[in-house]
């Protein structure tokens, strides 16, 4: 008997990208894909599992319990991986309750239908998280799994409150659980508000490329297939209880980010070297926007074996010429068209 693991927020941009390795990685379990399909979740991102046997995609929002009571009752889930977030810190300034209700209440609401529900003695519960729930580095030091929580921003405080009731869960509930924390990743399939996929659409438009303030905040950069790579390994072999950082070991200031950004997609463009440059274009800083991340994530190699497959330079190019190819994905996501392929491929008459 296949193993239900559900899945939520997989129509997203990493959680795309886990579910399209689950389901063709393991064809003993039942992958289900559960997305209220906001504006970041996109089905015409797992096109090429859709059909497949051991997939299934429901449409519902973790901040629905009783949405959540019949998912849990129809598929016996075994275990949970959850992804489902609002994550741009820009819409989390100015809207905070959306990241409250989905990241927060959303959460409890998951972990309560597991603990009623859920296969709570054989599965697990693993949820997925990010570095800036531990605030911001000055010019040394890295993040470790012992650093305190310190949350500037309402994303960043949302992803904490939720890390904490997983915790308590665990603790109060003895809810077999995961957490990690991940830094920024780049890739295919990332919704164009995000730094990257946003300044190449703008290169190829020639509009301007805002920066943040002199551009000399830092991040640590890791390719989206690494990440799913880790999750992999973090749900199958990780330690009960225990959270994971997750890095690329690979940090780049914004302004040099997109300095390098540039220069290549003058080369994919057979545009003159600068060209692209003069795009950019300096913004007013982000209010609270943290100075440094970067994770160190010793633990996990050393614990789990797991560290990057793929430099970033080769992961740049990997990630632009996705783009560059993929103009009809992009073109649909910025347009907001993609949104009709759930109406056509799973409307009430084809279900």
């Amino acid at each position: 008997m296949k193993k239900n693991i559900l899945v939520t927020g997989g129509a997203g941009f990493i959680g795309s990208h886990l579910v399209r390795r689950f389901v063709n990685k393991y064809p003993e379990y039942q992958i289900i894909n559960f997305d209220c399909l906001t504006y970041a979740g996109n089905l015409e991102n797992l096109v090429d599992v859709e059909t497949k046997e051991n997939y299934q995609f429901v449409k519902g929002n973790i901040c629905n319990f009783s949405e959540l009571v019949s998912l849990f009752e129809k598929y016996r889930i075994h275990s949970v991986i959850h992804l489902a977030a609002e994550s741009h810190v820009d819409r989390s300034i100015s809207n905070p309750i959306d990241f409250v209700m989905t990241n927060v209440v959303g959460t409890v609401n998951l972990l309560n239908a597991y603990k009623q529900f859920g296969d709570v003695l054989s599965g697990r519960f693993y949820h997925v998280s990010t570095d800036e729930v531990y605030g911001s580095l000055g010019s040394e030091g890295k993040f470790t799994e012992e650093t305190s929580y310190a949350p500037n921003s309402p994303y960043s405080a949302s992803k904490a409150s939720s890390d904490h009731f997983v915790r308590a869960y665990g603790e109060t509930f003895k809810l077999p659980f995961l957490i990690s924390n991940c830094s920024n990743n780049y890739g295919s399939h990332q919704f164009p508000e995000k730094l990257i996929p946003l300044m190449i659409n703008n290169i190829k438009q020639n509009k301007p490329l805002p920066v943040y303030g002199t551009g000399s905040n830092v991040r640590d950069w890791l390719w989206v297939e690494d990440h799913a790579a880790a999750i992999d390994e973090i749900f199958h072999n990780g330690e009960i209880g225990n959270t994971y950082n997750v890095g690329g070991n690979n940090e780049w200031d914004n302004l040099s980010l997109v300095k390098k950004l540039c220069d290549i997609m003058d080369e994919k463009l057979s545009r003159p070297l600068g060209t692209s440059a003069q795009l950019i274009h300096f913004v007013t800083d982000r209010a609270g926007h943290d100075f440094r991340y970067a994770i160190d994530a010793s633990k996990l190699e050393s614990k789990l074996g797991w560290k990057p497959t793929i430099n970033f330079d080769e992961g740049f190019r990997l990630t632009i010429d996705w783009y560059l190819k993929n103009e009809d994905w992009l073109s649909k996501v910025t347009s907001g068209t993609y949104q009709d392929y759930y109406l056509n491929m799973y409307s009430k008459e084809k279900l």
